[in-house]
């Protein structure tokens, strides 16, 4: 069974999601760390997104493999970079590298070959879209952009690092735009999917109602 969960940044996806995948006893993937290790990796080797040759090397020489209970910890080439790809280096760039349709085109490609066969709950922003249009579960995630700057505001004060509100408010909403007006793939609800507003809902409230659908299926 495959169950896709999309929304825009901050709308609580990543920790629903792997929590509804506990829950279940599903693998969770989460696409968009996939996304921000290419990033890292073009940080790192100091290549620029606009020399398709450069980035096809990249692409094609990387390998992605989640690893750690229920597949919390992504592995690059074999190195750990679970902590390298949520700095704000990589966040301030993931918008940009991800828009690149080569980039979204090979890392679909994985996507599709790590969830064959398998229970998986995967999330990002194209999922119920483009890589598993025919999804058993969609749900899109959404929330006030206030509360999604306060949430990732709090997330990078737990890692030590101090932005202010504004200024996440302010890149919150640039790449929303970004994201939703690229021309590949683009941040959008798909028809069908369930739609559900997480502000003011606690995590367990947000897993509980994705559960209780999926499970209701089941039956």
């Amino acid at each position: 069974m495959i169950i896709a969960i999309d929304g825009p940044a901050g709308s609580g996806k990543s920790t629903t999601a792997k929590i509804a995948a506990e829950k279940l006893g599903f693998i969770h993937i989460n696409t968009g760390a996939m996304y921000r290790g290419i990033t890292l990796k073009c940080i790192q080797e100091k290549i620029n997104p606009t020399d398709m040759p450069e980035m096809d090397n990249i692409l094609s020489g990387t390998e992605f493999k989640f690893c750690g209970k229920d597949g919390a910890d992504l592995f690059m080439d074999g190195v750990n970079i679970s902590s390298e790809i949520t700095t704000a280096e990589v966040t301030e760039s993931v918008s940009r590298i991800s828009a690149i349709p080569k980039v979204r085109e090979k890392l679909v490609e994985y996507q599709r070959e790590m969830a064959d066969g398998i229970d998986v709950v995967l999330e990002g922003r194209d999922i119920g879209t483009v890589v598993f249009p025919d999804a058993d579960h969609k749900f899109f995630l959404i929330a006030d952009i206030h509360e999604r700057a306060k949430r990732r505001m709090q997330e990078m004060e737990a890692k030590g690092e101090i932005v202010s509100l504004s200024v996440l408010t302010a890149e919150l909403e640039e790449r929303d735009r970004i994201d939703s007006t690229r021309e590949h793939s683009p941040l959008k609800k798909a028809e069908d999917a369930v739609e559900i507003d997480t502000t003011g809902l606690s995590i367990e409230q947000q897993v509980n109602r994705i559960v209780e659908i999926v499970t209701k299926s089941i039956k």
